[in-house]
């Protein structure tokens, strides 16, 4: 079991059991706002990205936000690539639509872009397409041992939410 691996992650922080499962899919954002009943921009959502080396960067972001190109490119210095399906899995050990920055596969650079700073508290994936955790910022940025926060992201800005 893939999310195995989060919920270990998390023993070391003592929060294991606010690992959340559900019986319906939160795979996408919209499925995961409606399993957890918040608005989509509350889904802290992990994009991965092929990174300057063999390994992916992951970029946490607001559920309603789009990486910018632009931004993307001036920050790390090389074009934002998305990786595929099964490059996501070897990457990060989790399926598309469970992808998170806990309980990696492999030690990855991960960013959490500014559009979450928004909100109290988010809901990131726990390594499966039926799961997630109710996290602060503070504690997004503990638990995944982030590097930094980042502006990458477009889209968000225009609607300004506040739940």
């Amino acid at each position: 079991m893939i999310i195995a691996s989060v919920k270990e992650h998390f023993r070391a922080y003592n929060r294991e059991q606010d690992v959340l499962e559900f019986d319906t899919s939160s795979a996408t954002v919209d499925m995961a706002a409606e399993t957890i009943g918040v608005i989509p921009a509350r889904i802290a959502k992990t994009l991965s990205f092929r990174g300057a080396d063999e390994n992916a960067v992951l970029i946490v972001a607001a559920g309603d936000a789009k990486i910018d190109n632009k931004k993307f490119k001036d920050l790390f210095g090389y074009k934002a690539r998305m990786l595929g399906s099964e490059e996501v899995v070897v990457q990060t050990g989790h399926p598309i639509g469970g992808v998170c920055p806990f309980g990696l596969a492999r030690e990855l650079d991960v960013y959490l872009d500014v559009s979450m700073k928004r909100f109290e508290s988010l809901f990131p994936a726990c390594g499966s397409p039926n799961s997630a955790i109710e996290l602060t910022c503070d504690e997004l940025a503990l638990y995944s041992h982030a590097n930094d926060w980042v502006d990458v992201c477009k889209g968000w800005q225009e609607e300004e939410a506040s739940t």
